[in-house]
């Protein structure tokens, strides 16, 4: 039993390590998207932001496995434990049955704390099995953040995104405001000032 914990755990470690490395995947598209869309190629900005957005969700997925795996050790960690602790408590109950017998009052104290650290060590190991179990839930990003991606990383890197919007979502954008104007003079003079 203690042979698969351990290939349990092994196995929880290297997806989380998976996860990792899906994440610095992840922000390496990041900056090539950012830097297509400084040279103005936007179709390879959109491939470099689906990679990160594929990158991002694997990284998700090979963390929810990686929590599964953990909540599954914590089981058998759980199984194992119990099974100590029963075969702990046998030996008390043994203990005590002798020590009744010889009605020696100090023995029978001992043996007596002895169980209850048992059934406090049981508790312990019961609380943190509950509490990875509560924990394995994570949320799933949705599918379609292409668009939305490509526009915060403009917007980090202070870039104006010249998309072609699709027919039909022209009507949505609406007139440009004076704050909006001189949002977008502030975001061009801060590029400016990165640049040099």
């Amino acid at each position: 039993m203690e042979k698969h914990l351990f290939n349990l755990k092994f196995a929880a470690k290297e997806l989380d390590r998976n996860s990792r490395k899906s994440e610095k995947d992840e922000k390496t598209e990041k900056l090539k998207c950012k830097k297509a869309i400084q040279k103005g190629n936007i179709e390879g900005a959109r491939i470099h932001a689906e990679n990160a957005i594929r990158q991002k969700n694997q990284a998700l997925n090979y963390l929810r496995m990686s929590a599964r795996i953990d909540a599954v050790a914590s089981r058998v960690q759980t199984a194992i434990t119990t099974k100590r602790v029963t075969q702990s408590l046998g030996g008390v109950v043994k203990a005590m049955d002798s020590a009744m017998k010889s009605m020696n009052l100090e023995k029978i104290s001992q043996i007596m704390d002895k169980f209850e650290k048992q059934f406090e060590d049981l508790d312990v190991q019961t609380q943190t099995m509950e509490s990875a179990m509560s924990s394995t839930t994570t949320i799933t990003a949705p599918e379609n953040q292409v668009d939305s991606l490509m526009q915060q990383v403009a917007d980090e890197a202070g870039l104006e995104l010249n998309m072609e919007l699709p027919a039909g979502e022209t009507g949505s954008v609406g007139t440009a405001t004076a704050a909006s104007t001189e949002q977008d003079d502030l975001s061009k003079r801060l590029a400016q000032l990165r640049q040099m």
